[in-house]
């Protein structure tokens, strides 16, 4: 009964560690498309909203996520978005996809303070 909740958590995981041939081990969603921070938002805070969400669709959850997810290491979380979503957090930072990436395709890292989290 263990084994069958840790393989049920594990595939409804929001979050997947994909290793990039250019950047290495990062995070990714379960089909791998790159997940981002932003350094405007080193406090921790929501300051992507409206046209800046569109460009960078926040990584959205129906409800908590664990704090620990297997085979990747730092801690997870979610922080409430302004119009009321659970957003995804690593390490306490929002992260995001970027609408213009199809999976598998990290095309932008260090742009415009939009970096890809890599992962150890």
């Amino acid at each position: 009964m263990i084994a069958l909740a840790l393989v049920t958590l594990a595939l409804s995981s929001p979050v997947a560690r994909w290793v990039d041939p250019q950047f290495g081990p990062i995070l990714a969603t379960p089909k791998h498309q790159a997940l981002y921070t932003w350094n405007v938002e080193r406090d921790f805070k929501i300051h992507c909203r409206r046209a800046c969400a569109q460009a960078w669709p926040p990584l959205v959850v129906k409800r908590a996520v664990p704090k620990r997810i297997a085979g990747i290491t730092g801690t997870f979380g979610t922080i409430r978005r302004p119009d009321g979503r659970l957003q995804v957090t690593f390490n306490r930072r929002p992260v995001y996809t970027y609408a213009h990436e199809r999976p598998e395709q990290v095309l932008c890292n260090n742009v415009n303070g939009w970096f890809v989290v890599k992962l150890r």
